[in-house]
């Protein structure tokens, strides 16, 4: 199964102490570049000399953000460098207040192409509320920025950031391999579009640990492609839980194998633990999952399979997911649920949901045993099922 600790121990500590050593090596203050720590200076232009000296040094370096608010708009930080890198933040890295400032870009800090980054402490301010304005009127708005995105990264560690008021998407992590986020706050209001806290997608060995996630959209997004993803210790809420997908929006899609999320605590949020696929052909699938010793307080779903999503029914001609979702696990789940309906499996007729397995769950609406649904769903159950397994 889906259980491996050792993403969460020894080779999190192997990470984490290797790129601390660095951080002794090579210092490169960005106000030595420029920078001005008054949040109407740009800084964009001293950032990049900063990590250009770090990135051509031959040892160990870091670039040191010291206290301060430092305005900073669509930023790349480009790989291979000579070494590894430790990004020490005391301070406030801020985006621009007028959403239009980083136009259609996909990223408003990027890393790309690098090895053996280390992002250590400081906030990000991501100025997002005139773009969500934008988005809530109707009007034309530009994409729309992900906070901080790495692309095609390994042996990364992100750890003690705090990210607020994304206009996106907080942290993406794509195409990466061996990547500790440790200990981040993704923060934004509960109506804030598409703010989701942590997205994982075409990536390997990741390991997100005690993070704090309140966004407007999923606490943690999971996207094709994804393997080997451990979570343990989150708090999520508000926000739309943990998700993985949607997935199957294309007939040739990479699967998600191997997720565990372990200890985490959901607080108010719309969705708890959810698997959603589109109604549509794919050859995509999902098996190998664990979520084990979750608390939900007043989650509106705690538990759900959803293989029907197709927004606004288009693209969707036969209304049946092709993604094939097995070997689930779901043990020792309790709380509260803010629906009569805490748990469901909405599973797809073409491709029923096979191996499901119910150990330990005690979910109360209004301190009675709420109800389940399925449908095409086969399965196993063991233990106190509150409320009743309805799997075949």
């Amino acid at each position: 199964m889906a259980n491996f600790p050792f993403f969460s121990t020894h080779f999190c500590l192997l990470l984490i102490t290797l790129f601390f050593k660095a951080s002794n090596a090579g210092n490169y203050n960005v106000l030595s570049f420029g920078a001005k720590g008054n949040e109407r200076t740009d800084s964009t232009v001293p950032f990049l000399k900063a990590w250009a000296s770090a990135c051509n040094s031959p040892t160990p370096s870091t670039i040191y953000v010291p206290k301060g608010r430092f305005l900073i708009k669509g930023i790349v930080f480009k790989g291979p460098c000579k070494n590894q890198i430790t990004f020490r933040i005391d301070g406030t890295v801020v985006a621009p207040s007028d959403y239009r400032a980083l136009g259609n870009s996909d990223s408003w800090i990027l890393f790309s192409k690098v090895n053996k980054v280390s992002v250590v402490g400081g906030t990000l301010d991501g100025k997002g509320a005139s773009y969500w304005a934008c988005k809530t009127s109707g009007k034309n708005c530009p994409v729309g920025a992900p906070s901080m995105t790495f692309n095609w990264a390994n042996n990364i560690v992100i750890s003690g950031l705090t990210s607020i008021n994304s206009r996106q998407t907080h942290l993406v992590i794509n195409g990466c391999n061996n990547v500790v986020v440790q200990n981040v706050k993704a923060i934004a209001p509960d109506q804030s579009p598409n703010t989701d806290g942590i997205h994982v997608q075409t990536s390997k060995g990741v390991t997100i640990i005690g993070c704090t996630l309140q966004t407007g959209d999923d606490c943690v997004s999971i996207g094709p492609g994804t393997y080997n993803l451990f979570m343990t210790n989150l708090k999520c809420g508000p926000g739309h839980g943990v998700s993985i997908g949607s997935l199957g929006k294309e007939l040739k899609e990479a699967g998600v194998q191997n997720i565990t999320l372990k200890n985490a605590i959901f607080s108010g949020s719309d969705n708890g633990i959810r698997i959603k696929t589109w109604a549509r052909p794919s050859k995509g699938f999902v098996r190998n999952i664990v979520f084990d010793n979750l608390i939900m307080n007043n989650v509106e779903n705690p538990i759900v399979i959803d293989q029907h999503y197709c927004p606004d029914n288009k693209g969707c001609p036969r209304q049946n997911s092709g993604v094939q979702i097995s070997k689930v696990t779901y043990r020792n789940i309790r709380g509260t649920s803010a629906t009569l309906e805490a748990v469901s499996f909405d599973c797809s007729i073409t491709n029923p949901c096979t191996d499901i397995k119910l150990q330990d769950i005690k979910l109360l609406y209004k301190n009675k045993a709420a109800t389940s649904y399925c449908k095409n769903v086969r399965g196993s159950s063991t233990g106190i099922l509150m409320p009743r397994s309805c799997m075949l």
